[in-house]
């Protein structure tokens, strides 16, 4: 059988441009991709700790108001249980106020995102809430709950579900409208549709309102510690307070640098390793992972 001499040439060149779209990105080993995120972080730190050095021995302030970084490490690794039971009676309080506001902010976004009455109702009531201080909600938190768990709760759970509320809402509303329609026409109605098309596309923008939602209820719990004190639990808002009536510098900037790393630690950790897995689940990267 002859074959055409043309035909076999473009057959190649087809073949070849298939076999260029088919090539995977060559795996990047697990190792490798934790120090290539880990690096950056350990030289900002570095870079930091340098400054502060470097502060210090210009003497720009006495070292009894500001002390040196080997100073506070020192503190910090001496009374390290103190420092970690500190830790642990505060990250309970976050995790509980936290997962409360994420349930709260969740349904309210879902229920204001569907609903043009709501939407028009409460939506900027939403928004006027998330721009609060939070230390505005402390005299009505005391009054309704007095100086116990829940009057730091309340206000750690306001503090953090406008914003998952907010990044629900966003996430729906930037939702295309062909794929909406698309499912109308598969046959998706009201819950169906919001289960199978809307929550799932509206993903990304929600887990940012994950993070901004942690961010607040952070900052909103360290608001609460210092205010409310209360006895016989330790946490790193007392101890802040603690060292402050003290006068203790020392044992100030160590515990600031537990609620520091904390904070980056969740960051990089939890919310990182979400986003990424968001990125990715969802083509918006181009690692070849």
């Amino acid at each position: 059988m002859l074959t055409d001499p043309g035909r076999t040439h473009f057959d190649a060149e087809i073949s070849g441009l298939d076999a260029l779209d088919l090539a995977e990105a060559p795996r990047i080993g697990l190792g490798r991709r934790i120090w290539a995120t880990t690096w950056p972080k350990l030289l900002a730190i570095a870079i930091a700790l340098l400054i502060w050095q470097l502060v210090f021995w210009s003497g720009w302030k006495p070292d009894y108001v500001l002390p040196s970084p080997s100073s506070v490490f020192g503190r910090l690794f001496s009374e390290w249980s103190k420092a970690m039971e500190g830790a642990g009676t505060t990250l309970r309080r976050a995790g509980v106020g936290f997962t409360i506001a994420v349930v709260i902010g969740s349904v309210v976004g879902a229920l204001v995102s569907r609903s043009k009455v709501l939407r028009s109702g409460i939506g900027s009531m939403i928004t006027g809430l998330q721009t609060m201080p939070s230390v505005a909600w402390f005299p009505a938190a005391i009054a309704l709950f007095k100086l116990g768990e829940g009057a730091i709760l309340f206000v750690v759970i306001l503090g953090a579900a406008p914003a998952v509320a907010n990044g629900l809402i966003a996430g729906v509303d930037q939702i295309p409208p062909l794929l909406v329609r698309a499912g109308h026409v598969l046959g998706a109605r009201r819950t169906k549709l919001f289960r199978f098309v809307i929550a799932p596309a509206a993903v990304p923008a929600y887990v940012t309102g994950l993070k901004q939602g942690w961010a607040f209820a952070w900052r909103s719990l360290m608001a609460g510690e210092l205010i409310v004190l209360i006895a016989g639990k330790t946490s790193l808002g007392q101890q802040l307070q603690a060292n402050k009536d003290l006068n203790d510098m020392v044992g100030l900037y160590a515990t600031m640098v537990v609620i520091f790393v904390i904070g980056v630690l969740v960051d990089s950790v939890v919310f990182g390793n979400l986003e990424r897995f968001v990125r990715h689940r969802y083509g918006l990267d181009d690692s070849g992972d």
